[in-house]
């Protein structure tokens, strides 16, 4: 009787041991992904308003979640600026001159993994759109050219 209940223990310790690291891994996973999100690089906004539409480029550095950055469009020009970024949420704001009127521009979104992100962008509460971002990889086959 002893060998059957040594053996039945040491299969429901088994299977405990080996359950416990399955459950636990995604919600560990997750958590670990929420707390890594890095948007360093450069990035490509698509921006839709009632006033049109436009393609910004948007360098990131990130440090912890601080955001520093420089922003370039056809529309607004350049500007850098600060912002954060707090688990998959990001803001981000600068200010710049559209007609002899000074404007502040708030960018807030969602990553969405770890190269895509959308939201909402507002001027100075004088009119706001929606964006879509990627971020921009190196072309490596550009590389290979340069560095051949």
């Amino acid at each position: 009787m002893r060998s059957r209940r040594a053996l039945i223990a040491t299969v429901v310790t088994a299977s405990a041991v080996l359950w416990l690291p399955v459950t636990a891994a995604p919600r560990d996973q997750h958590h670990a992904q929420q707390q890594k999100a890095d948007v360093t690089g450069k990035w490509l906004f698509t921006v839709t308003t009632d006033a049109g539409s436009g393609t910004p480029t948007v360098t990131f550095t990130q440090t912890g979640d601080s955001l520093t950055g420089h922003y370039s469009s056809q529309m607004l020009g350049e500007a850098d600026f600060k912002g954060t970024v707090k688990e998959q949420k990001i803001t981000f704001a600068f200010r710049v001159e559209v007609q002899g009127t000074t404007l502040t521009v708030t960018y807030s979104g969602t990553l969405e993994g770890a190269d895509s992100m959308k939201g909402t962008v507002e001027f100075s509460g004088m009119g706001s759109g929606t964006f879509t971002a990627k971020r921009q990889r190196a072309d490596a086959g550009a590389i290979e050219r340069a560095s051949g």
